[in-house]
């Protein structure tokens, strides 16, 4: 599929997925979502080790859906497109790839979602984050409603669901919705830089933390934890595990093969 919509360069193994509509501030639409699609299968087959996520020009990350889209749906097309955007976004969120979103202005209703699929966020002054779909009397239809408040906390997530404002980076950062927020030319930089540590470690073990994280988040604690016990041993089978215990012991750097 030849991309219109979303770019991607790969450098050192980082992926840089750029959202490129700007006239239209980056909107998704589905051709946009095709293409993220895709992306995510190269990733998938060993494109790239760990992902950034921007968006084009200095307004946007992703403002949202494209409303001229959604303008003519009825109830059928909407619960399509709605399975559409849960499809991509849930294969986001399940990569092995570590995923940081660098965002870099508004990122709102579909654009927090994408957010929210992420595993790390980290955002410019310029940045404003929201599910605003109840001002055009609609709701999040990409997990908002599911995954706002299970990062910021139920009665939180209820407020800016309900009332649907946007926030500033300063505040996404107090709620826990943003790690850190930096200047608009050191956003990708950042991402990348932290991109780059996470691959200096066990790629094995870095699947294996994404794994437990989102899937013991919805479990009783006893169970997550039955999880993490049986992870924790399965990777001491691993060329990996043995690498870097001799590594440490050694007092040089580790050589991870993945295996």
């Amino acid at each position: 599929m030849a991309r219109e919509r979303v770019r991607f360069e790969v450098e050192e193994g980082i992926g840089l997925v750029t959202f490129d509509r700007p006239g239209v501030l980056n909107a998704l639409d589905a051709r946009t979502l095709d293409e993220l699609d895709a992306i995510l299968g190269e990733v998938e087959g060993g494109a790239a080790r760990a992902l950034v996520l921007t968006g084009a020009g200095d307004r946007a990350f992703v403002a949202g859906a494209d409303l001229s889209e959604l303008a003519g749906l009825g109830p059928r097309e909407a619960l399509a497109f709605a399975e559409r955007g849960h499809a991509v976004f849930d294969r986001l969120e399940r990569l092995s790839a570590p995923t940081i979103a660098a965002v870099n202005g508004f990122a709102l209703g579909g654009g927090c979602e994408l957010v929210l699929a992420c595993d790390l966020v980290y955002a410019s002054p310029r940045a404003r984050f929201g599910q605003p779909e109840v001002n055009l009397g609609i709701i999040p239809g990409f997990g908002g409603t599911q995954r706002l408040p299970r990062r910021v906390g139920a009665m939180r997530g209820l407020e800016l669901l309900l009332t649907g404002e946007a926030i500033d980076a300063g505040r996404a950062r107090e709620l826990g919705l943003v790690l850190d927020v930096l200047p608009p030319e050191e956003l990708v930089a950042h991402a990348r830089g932290q991109a780059r540590k996470v691959l200096a470690r066990g790629p094995l073990a870095i699947s294996a933390v994404k794994r437990l994280v989102r899937a013991g988040v919805d479990l009783p604690l006893a169970d997550a934890n039955a999880l993490e016990r049986d992870a924790f041993a399965a990777l001491f089978g691993t060329t990996d595990a043995r690498e870097g215990i001799r590594a440490f012991l050694e007092k040089r750097p580790a050589r991870f093969t993945g295996a």
